[in-house]
């Protein structure tokens, strides 16, 4: 007998005589219990970090987007000054004079197109385009000109991307 007891002090708690303790009904739903909860805390945990994720990207997208706004705000507050540059060009009489306003032009220019920002490419008779242009007045056709086409162009567009900061001021053909 004595060897008996001494066997069961050396074997765990939860095993006697070989055999495993037997759970019963109301640690068993304890157990489920807490298995049911584990997977809830884990279905949350999944969920809030999808959506964080998602605030990430969304902001992320945000950030560039207000960054590159901003940007085209101040090249379109600048436009004035090259369109004043433009001006002085056509009505300067010296050389060395129009030759300085030229650097400066291709100064702002080459700033510009750093910024991503180019000018929109507009002739007198090119078809007018709305999404480029802005008609400020139409003039009857003259001999061989169609109708709804570009007479002159009064001052230039420019965009950033494929979004028009500023559209080009034209004068067109009517019918």
């Amino acid at each position: 007998m004595k060897e008996k007891k001494e066997k069961d002090k050396k074997q765990p708690e939860d095993v006697q005589d070989g055999q495993p303790e037997i759970v019963t009904e109301a640690e068993g739903s304890e157990l489920e219990k807490a298995q049911a909860l584990a997977e809830d805390y884990k279905r949350k945990w999944y969920a809030v970090s999808a959506e964080y994720d998602n605030y990430r990207k969304r902001n992320s997208a945000s950030v560039s987007k207000a960054y590159a706004d901003g940007a085209a705000e101040a090249v379109l507050k600048l436009l004035p000054v090259a369109d004043n540059f433009g001006y002085a060009l056509d009505s300067a009489s010296d050389e060395k004079t129009k030759a300085g306003i030229d650097k400066v032009i291709k100064s702002f220019n080459t700033i510009l197109n750093s910024l991503g920002v180019e000018e929109i490419a507009i002739s007198a008779g090119a078809p007018f385009n709305e999404d480029e242009m802005e008609a400020v007045m139409s003039l009857p056709c003259e001999d061989g000109e169609q109708p709804n086409t570009v007479k002159q162009v009064l001052k230039k567009g420019y965009r950033q991307g494929e979004k028009v900061i500023r559209f080009a001021q034209v004068t067109v053909t009517g019918e």
